[in-house]
């Protein structure tokens, strides 16, 4: 009896507050912070503070469980909509585009560049051993995504498909296009996930990528089609690359951090260096799916050299004025 008495009077000084408050989330969780008038906003935080005091109190006196349970829960709604994020999905992204995004790029630069010169010694072995000795090709190019483009095949099925695509049935292109995405993002999540190794397997399996690419253009040089071969990778490659690059970087950073934290922690370099090659990842996995598109449609459909060739540069040009410009301040 006696603590259904000190339950009652506690609840009889406090319970409207409680109440407003729950009326004002409701009204906000319904339909949003427009729904509050500029009074409500401004009253929310002292019937917040209100309430969390009431828990306290609730909690030091033992009162009852149920009691205890609604307080918590009206005091995590209120906290969630006072000290939560305010960004809605489309700020977030427009910030993303705009500034964390070639932000990141930036402040990755070295890493970046790491990744890229990897890649390029990677696809000039691949090309030079493909080159002096026709069997390293199959050592380096999986059979499965050689796809009928191999040392012996001969010129005219070489250029069947540089210039007809793998068949005649656009509707297959879709498909296809999923599938170069995915293997794609493969090679990208593990160029970054390994980079927590240390990086060395990131760099590894970015050398051994680009070996397998330039294996690919020393089979199609042989047959004096490697400008025809080049401008029939290039209108998707450099968005696709370049995604593999950045992914790579991100790895690198990673394993840096690392390897190399300074005057830092370890724990706290990897925090610190982790929130910008995460921003990088997530932008790398964008660009692999309009590489994707590109491979599966754009490529498959366009069938000139020349134009190919315009399609690659333009994207190039589009992606380093991106990563160049955007998210500066006026001025920087």
């Amino acid at each position: 009896m006696r603590e259904a008495l000190k339950s009652t009077e506690f609840r009889g000084k406090r319970e409207r507050n409680w109440r407003d408050l729950e009326y004002l989330l409701n009204k906000v969780e319904s339909g949003g912070i427009a729904q509050l008038s500029a009074a409500e906003i401004l009253r929310m935080p002292r019937l917040y503070r209100s309430t969390l005091s009431s828990l306290s109190v609730a909690r030091a006196i033992s009162l009852d469980v149920n009691l205890v349970q609604y307080l918590e829960s009206l005091t995590t709604r209120a906290y969630i909509f006072i000290y939560g994020p305010r960004k809605t999905l489309g700020l977030a992204l427009r910030s993303f585009f705009l500034n964390d995004w070639p932000q990141s790029v930036r402040a990755l630069a070295s890493s970046l560049w790491i990744a890229f010169f990897i890649l390029m010694a990677g696809w000039v072995l691949g090309f030079v051993l493909t080159v002096q000795n026709s069997d390293w090709f199959y050592t380096l190019v999986d059979g499965g995504l050689a796809g009928g483009r191999t040392p012996s095949a001969s010129k005219e099925v070489l250029e069947n498909t540089i210039f007809d695509g793998d068949g005649d049935d656009t509707s297959a292109l879709g498909v296809f296009a999923t599938f170069l995405f995915t293997h794609n993002a493969k090679v990208a999540m593990l160029t970054f996930a390994l980079g927590f190794a240390l990086a060395v397997p990131s760099i590894l399996l970015l050398f051994v990528f680009g070996a397998s690419v330039g294996a690919m253009t020393a089979v199609f040089a042989g047959h004096d089609l490697g400008l025809d071969f080049t401008g029939w990778l290039l209108i998707h490659g450099t968005t696709e690359l370049f995604a593999i690059i950045l992914a790579a970087g991100a790895g690198i950073s990673l394993g840096r951090a690392i390897a190399f934290p300074g005057a830092l922690s370890r724990r706290e370099s990897l925090a610190l260096t982790g929130q910008t090659a995460g921003s990088v990842m997530l932008g790398a996995v964008i660009m692999l799916f309009v590489a994707g598109l590109l491979e599966g449609y754009a490529r498959q459909l366009i069938e000139g050299t020349a134009l190919r060739y315009g399609v690659g540069g333009v994207m190039l040009g589009l992606w380093l004025g991106y990563f160049h410009f955007a998210g500066r301040d006026r001025g920087g």
